[in-house]
């Protein structure tokens, strides 16, 4: 009698550590996790995969393992995430164009990037800064961008200016500007925006939306910066406006990096997730971290949806006005 009890004692006590034991076998993550990159090793997409999944391994207890599958302006990687399991164990990080740009310029795009993928947060977001040299004759008196603004009106279609390539986000600036302005001005493309930078020191160009690699240079005088064109100021170049406080309400373009995961994934893994990655990037150790990549700036999940929406929309917009074909 006294052995029964025992034994019922125990089967008892199995029973009820079953349903922990199972929760702890489904414990999020239970194996490691891949972190699909579009781009090359030590671009900035990359280097923010590599600081947030260090964080998040550190934290989740598995490793966040990056992957890199580069070309076509981050399709490659995009499609594979899109196609995944969505068990939580595929996650995509991406710039701004993957999301916004490339289904507004690419014919072939496999993936939709609102139908496709849950977003989880951006990272990091890097304004560009539209710059003109002072030591460049024309531009020496072009202190404002009503000032640019009006150089353009006085000589249209005539004035150049330069960016990183046709169809990238520096190209779509400017020609948003323009819309916004009612200027027209020759647009000059460059392999890459470190080439057009070199190309308005040399004064081969009169105006370039550049990447926060300029802030240096205007910080020593090479180039003078007439504002930003995100929607707050730049806490590197505070005094400098940004192009909505210079004139011209709502814009805000900013190139970001950020993270989705395959849009059927449980809303209990995403959840974790996207709080993981909020606390990662705002942990001043690691925020310092990203601070060479941008600002850091982190969404809700809908606010990251409806800047998604937002943006495709206008970037649409202005591709179709502007008649720009992918390279």
């Amino acid at each position: 009698m006294q052995r029964t009890a025992r034994l019922l004692a125990v089967i008892a006590g199995l029973c009820a550590c079953a349903p922990a034991t199972e929760a702890l076998a489904q414990k999020y993550p239970a194996r490691p996790v891949k972190i699909m990159v579009g781009f090359s090793a030590g671009g900035p997409v990359d280097v923010v995969a590599r600081i947030i999944g260090d964080r998040l391994g550190n934290k989740l207890g598995q490793p966040f393992v990056i992957e890199n599958r580069a070309g076509a302006n981050g399709m490659i990687a995009a499609e594979g995430v899109a196609r995944a399991d969505t068990d939580g164990y595929t996650m995509l990080a991406c710039n701004s164009s993957t999301i916004t740009l490339n289904k507004t310029l690419f014919k072939d795009i496999r993936y939709d990037p609102e139908k496709d993928f849950a977003p989880l947060t951006t990272v990091v977001s890097a304004p560009l800064v539209l710059v003109v040299n002072p030591e460049n004759p024309r531009t020496a008196d072009i202190k404002t961008v009503a000032d640019l603004v009006a150089a353009a009106k006085a000589r249209p279609g005539e004035l150049a200016y330069g960016s990183g390539g046709n169809g990238n986000l520096a190209h779509l600036a400017m020609e948003l500007l323009g819309q916004k302005a009612g200027i027209k001005m020759i647009h000059v493309p460059y392999r890459g925006g470190a080439a057009s930078e070199v190309g308005i020191l040399a004064q081969e160009v009169l105006a370039v939306f550049d990447p926060l690699s300029a802030v240096p240079l205007v910080k020593a005088g090479k180039l003078r910066a007439l504002a930003v064109s995100s929607a707050e100021r730049l806490p590197s170049l505070p005094d400098v406006p940004t192009v909505a406080e210079a004139g011209y309400p709502g814009f805000d373009l900013s190139f970001w990096v950020g993270f989705f995961m395959p849009k059927a994934t449980p809303a209990p893994i995403l959840e974790a997730l996207h709080r993981e990655i909020v606390a990662a990037a705002r942990d001043p150790a690691v925020a310092e971290k990203l601070g060479s990549q941008g600002v850091v700036s982190v969404l809700s999940p809908a606010e990251y949806a409806a800047k998604i929406a937002k943006e495709t929309k206008e970037l649409a917009e202005v591709v179709a006005a502007a008649n720009i074909k992918a390279e």
